[in-house]
């Protein structure tokens, strides 16, 4: 696991083997559909109808209709079957309420960890195999090792695009049974082969802001839902003062720079901590305010992929998406939580996000920040 792994080749014979895509509309999805095909496979499209809330209606920012029939034109471009799959029960039990939960606790959730753990890797995983499927596969950026000994999650090619952050906490039980077709791209070439293909999504905007929303105001969108919010006092953590006044905690994140109305300060105020007792919002000045930035964090909710790595090992980690990689060595305090020590200091570690760990292009698992 110290080189770097490539993905299993797809020269095995594919004749017969039933694939069923998940296609959102979007250029990824369309491309990794038409790429089964091209390697043989027996290819079916499904498209997952999760979120149809009246706010994101009205704000015109979830337009899963747009999305559902961009995903028809390409199906019918490609020769394949497009089913649509109600999952919006489960996608509110499992992600929209926890989403709501953990802002409401004073933490920042990552509803697309969620999603792709319990919907689509889960939910579709089992709709998808009760149709006969072999495999499933996503528009994923990412790569996949299949081996005797189980299978391996392995970032994307583009390290811009790289999406295995969002996908550590996937069972191994899935993963066994998951291709990432585009996972050797880069998303010019994603593109490009979309507009060869002449597939109508070529050029299609990606989606943005929440997963199951879209790019709304997210302090208005949780408004809706959370109703008990208090107005409480703005703190200068260095100094004690009380700089203003905030309009419930909920809307708050850790390293937050706009949004707190407060002026006048010189450098920029920048959120520290929260006090859920007190309802007290903590700021300091500067963006590299030495409260901003600490050394350890612990971890609970472990999840690990394939092999679980051992006491006081040296791992890279990410505590967000699209950090670079960062030398760490990991403490367990119990079987499923543990202490993780970086090399380097880390600004705005925030409570409820994922950090996942890596052995170089490995992805082995993760959990949530405290």
């Amino acid at each position: 696991m110290n080189q770097k792994v490539k993905q299993q080749s797809f020269s095995q014979d594919t004749a017969g083997k039933k694939v069923i895509v998940g296609m959102s509309g979007g250029v990824d999805s369309s491309v990794s559909a038409a790429l089964l095909l091209e390697q043989g496979y027996e290819v079916i499209g499904v498209f997952m109808k999760n979120w149809s809330d009246d706010f994101a209606l009205k704000s015109g920012e979830c337009p899963w209709e747009q999305d559902q029939a961009d995903a028809r034109v390409v199906a019918d471009k490609l020769g394949i079957p497009l089913y649509t799959l109600n999952f919006e029960k489960e996608y509110k039990d499992y992600v929209i309420d926890y989403f709501f939960k953990e802002y409401q606790s004073g933490r920042t959730p990552n509803p697309d960890i969620m999603c792709n753990s319990e919907i689509k890797f889960k939910v579709f995983f089992e709709k998808a195999l009760e149709l006969g499927a072999d495999y499933i596969a996503t528009g994923h950026y990412a790569r996949v090792v299949h081996g005797a000994s189980g299978s391996q999650l392995l970032k994307g090619l583009d390290d811009n695009k790289d999406q295995s952050y969002f996908l550590y906490a996937i069972e191994q039980k899935a993963l066994a049974k998951t291709l990432f077709p585009i996972g050797e791209m880069q998303k010019s070439e994603v593109r490009a082969k979309a507009k060869k293909l002449d597939l109508a999504t070529h050029n299609k905007k990606d989606s943005q802001g929440i997963c199951f929303v879209g790019e709304v105001d997210l302090r208005e969108f949780l408004s809706q839902y959370i109703k008990d919010a208090k107005d409480g006092d703005i703190v200068d953590e260095d100094t004690g003062e009380v700089v203003g006044q905030h309009e419930g905690l909920a809307w708050y994140t850790i390293g937050q720079r706009k949004g707190m109305g407060v002026g006048g300060t010189g450098l920029p105020l920048y959120v520290s901590g929260k006090d859920m007792d007190k309802n007290i919002l903590y700021v300091v000045k500067g963006n590299y305010n030495p409260k901003l930035l600490k050394k350890e964090l612990n971890v609970q909710n472990l999840h690990w992929i394939d092999k679980i790595p051992q006491n006081e090992q040296k791992l890279k980690a990410k505590i967000r998406y699209r950090q670079k990689d960062q030398d760490c060595v990991i403490k367990y305090t119990s079987d499923n939580a543990m202490r993780v020590v970086f090399s380097q200091e880390q600004r705005a570690i925030t409570p409820g996000q994922s950090i996942v760990f890596y052995d170089n292009d490995v992805c082995l698992g993760g959990g949530i920040i405290q």
